[in-house]
C-alpha cells in the first residue's frame, strides 16, 4: 500500500505544465451524446450513444447508415444536467470473431444498473440482434448520478466492471467503503461459466472469496465513481480514473494482477482528508499515483489509455487522460511525470483506440477526435539516445547524444512551465550546461535534434 505523504511529495514534485505536441484533428461528427468508442480489430470504430444506440464509423470518417444496436426501448436516459443515466459502457467479447458476443452497461427502465450481454445477428456483421439479450447482473442505483458504467475484459479473459458509489455527494450511505454491496467498487466476473444461480462465475481467486463480511465479486473497493478505466495492452496494468467530490480528481494505477486495493473514497478524495470517520489506517490505503485540483475550471475526470500505437514515438508508454469541464488534456509516463497540456475545447467523456491503437478522444457534444503527435525518425532521439549525466547535479551537466544525431537546442523549464536556462547548440553531438543559476528543485530539460524532434528528460539540481 501506498504511504500517503510519499505519494503527495510524489506528486508535488513530478507535476507540471508543458507541451508535448498534441493535436486533437477532428475525425467525424455528428453522434448524439458519445460516451464510448470500441473496436473489434478491423477498421470498425463502435460507437456507444447515452441514448441506447451503438454506431458503426469506419476509418473514412462515414458512419454506417443502419445502427449496430438500438435498444432506446430498454434504456432509461437522463433527465436533467445531474442525470447521468443512459447507455453507458460497451465491451466485445475477446472471442468476438467466434461467438459474437458483446457486453453493455445500461441502466434500465427502473433506473438500476443492467449489465447484459447481446450477439450479432447471424447474417450481417453490420447488425446485432436486439432481441439477443442475456442479463448477468443488475445492480439497484439508489440516486441518478456515479453509476461508473464503464467495462473492460482483462488480461485474464474475465469481465472488469466499474461502479460509483450510488450518487448524491458525498457517499451519504458511505457504500464505497461497505464492503456488502457492490456499488464503490471494480468488480470482476467470469462471463464464460455460470454456477446455477447467477449468469457468471466467481474467479477463484479474488480477493474476499470466503470472507462472510465481503461479496465476493469485489476486485477493489473505495471508488467514488470510475469514470474510464483501461488495461496497458503491454505491461496489464490496470489504469482507474475516479471522478472527484468538489476539489481533486484521481488517477490510480494497479500492478498486473494485484487485488483487494482500498482507493479511500469516501475517506479521502484523492490524498486529500474528507470524511475520516470509522475510517481504516491510512497505511491500509492506496493513494492515488496522480491527482489534479479543481483550478482552472477543472471538475471531472476522463480516464484514457496508455498509447501502445506505432506510429507517434514521443507518445509510446504515456498515459492519456482528460477533463470534462476545462477541456484539459493530461498524459503521465512511465516516470510518473504528469504533464498538464492545456484546454484543448472540448468536454471530454471518452477516449478510444483503433485496431492500431492509434488514440481517439471524445466531446461529449458529438465530435470525435483524433489525437496526434509528432512521427519521430527510427534514426533520430528516442528517449534512451539522450543522457544527462550527472543527474542530480550541482553545476555542470552533461548531455550526450548517444548515436550521432546532432543536438540543436536544450532548454530547461521550471514545474510551472517556465522557461529557466536555455542553449542553443551548432550541431553537436556531446555538450554540457552550467546550472550554478539555478535553484535546487526539479526541472524538465527538453533536448531538440537537428531534425526538429525533440525527448524531455528529468533533471534533479541539489
Amino acid at each position: 500500500m501506498k504511504n500517503k505523504t510519499l505519494t503527495l511529495l510524489l506528486l508535488l514534485i513530478t507535476t507540471f505544465s508543458f507541451s508535448q505536441d498534441i493535436y486533437t484533428i477532428l475525425f467525424a461528427d455528428g453522434f448524439s451524446n458519445p460516451v464510448e468508442m470500441q473496436n473489434v480489430g478491423d477498421d470498425r470504430l463502435f460507437v456507444v450513444e447515452k441514448r441506447g444506440v451503438i454506431e458503426i464509423l469506419q476509418l473514412d470518417g462515414t458512419t454506417n447508415p443502419t445502427p449496430f444496436l438500438d435498444i432506446q426501448n430498454i434504456v432509461l436516459t437522463p433527465g436533467g444536467n445531474y442525470d447521468e443515466r443512459g447507455l453507458l459502457g460497451l465491451a466485445f467479447h475477446p472471442d468476438y470473431i467466434n461467438n459474437g458476443y458483446f457486453y453493455i452497461n445500461y441502466i434500465d427502465n427502473f433506473g438500476n444498473t443492467q449489465i447484459s450481454r447481446f450477439s450479432v445477428s447471424t447474417s450481417d456483421s453490420s447488425i446485432a440482434d436486439p432481441d439477443s439479450e442475456f442479463q448477468i447482473l443488475n445492480v439497484e442505483q439508489p440516486y441518478i448520478n456515479h453509476n461508473g458504467g464503464c467495462l473492460r475484459f482483462g488480461p485474464d479473459g474475465y469481465l472488469y466492471i466499474g461502479l460509483g458509489d450510488g450518487g448524491s455527494a458525498g457517499d451519504p450511505e458511505n457504500r464505497s467503503q461497505n464492503l456488502q454491496t457492490l456499488l464503490g467498487k471494480m468488480l470482476r466476473i467470469d462471463i464464460d461459466n455460470t454456477d446455477g444461480s447467477t449468469n457468471y462465475v466467481v474467479p477463484s481467486n479474488n480477493p474476499f472469496v470466503g470472507d462472510p463480511n465481503a461479496l465476493d465479486e469485489i476486485w477493489s473497493y473505495g471508488l467514488r465513481n470510475p469514470w474510464r478505466f483501461s488495461f496497458d495492452s503491454e505491461t496489464d496494468e490496470l489504469w482507474i480514473g475516479d471522478v472527484g467530490q468538489g476539489s481533486m480528481e484521481e488517477i490510480n494505477r494497479a500492478p498486473a494482477g494485484v487485488s483487494g486495493q482500498n482507493y479511500g473514497w469516501r475517506c479521502y478524495e484523492g490524498t486529500q482528508e474528507y470524511n475520516t470517520s470509522g475510517c481504516p489506517n491510512q497505511s491500509e490505503l492506496t493513494f492515488p499515483m496522480a491527482e489534479y485540483t479543481h483550478s482552472g475550471g477543472n471538475c471531472s475526470i476522463t480516464g484514457g489509455y496508455v498509447y501502445r500505437g506505432e506510429i507517434y514515438g514521443n507518445f509510446l508508454g504515456i498515459y492519456f487522460y482528460a477533463d470534462f469541464c476545462s477541456g484539459e488534456i493530461g498524459t503521465i509516463d512511465q516516470s510518473n511525470n504528469q504533464i498538464n497540456h492545456g484546454s484543448y475545447n472540448g468536454s471530454w467523456v471518452s477516449f478510444g483506440e483503433d485496431k492500431n491503437k492509434e488514440l481517439y478522444i471524445i466531446d461529449n457534444f458529438g465530435s470525435i477526435y483524433k489525437i496526434e503527435g509528432n512521427i519521430l525518425s527510427t534514426t533520430d532521439f528516442n528517449i534512451n539516445t539522450i543522457s544527462i549525466y550527472p543527474n542530480p547535479a550541482s553545476n555542470i551537466i552533461n548531455i550526450k547524444s548517444s548515436n550521432n544525431s546532432f543536438i540543436k537546442n536544450i532548454s530547461i523549464y521550471d514545474l510551472k512551465g517556465s522557461i529557466a536556462l536555455t542553449k542553443n547548440i551548432s550541431s553537436l553531438t556531446e555538450t554540457n550546461i552550467s546550472i550554478n543559476s539555478l535553484q535546487s528543485g526539479i526541472y524538465m530539460v527538453k533536448v531538440t535534434s537537428s531534425k526538429g524532434t525533440s525527448i524531455i528528460k528529468k533533471l534533479i539540481v541539489n
